[in-house]
């Protein structure tokens, strides 16, 4: 199962936390156990977009978060995060991120 989530664009220069709930997806009594988080190009290019994460995913609750920095102005990037639950399951959610020029 997966979903998708459109994220508010970000700077080139700004380093944030992106926060990826996945309560509506688990049933009653399940919990998200770990994460992992990619990242690839959706439109635009960028030879290495995986340096836009920085870190691990963490958890807590029903929330992972990933931090994504730096990335390349007019590119839009998929950060797909992959939840296993306590069921192991394996619930999906894609994250659309635009990166804007950097601001001075």
């Amino acid at each position: 199962m997966s979903s998708r989530q459109v994220l508010e664009p970000k700077n080139a220069g700004e380093t944030l936390s992106l926060v990826f709930d996945f309560a509506s997806q688990l049933i009653v009594g399940e919990t998200v156990s770990s994460a992992t988080a990619s990242c690839s190009v959706y439109s635009g290019t960028d030879a290495s977009p995986s340096s836009v994460l920085s870190g691990s995913a963490t958890v807590s609750g029903t929330q992972v978060t990933q931090k994504v920095t730096g990335g390349t102005a007019g590119v839009t990037y998929v950060i797909s995060v992959a939840a296993t639950t306590s069921d192991s399951n394996i619930i999906t959610i894609l994250g659309y991120l635009v990166v804007l020029p950097a601001t001075i």
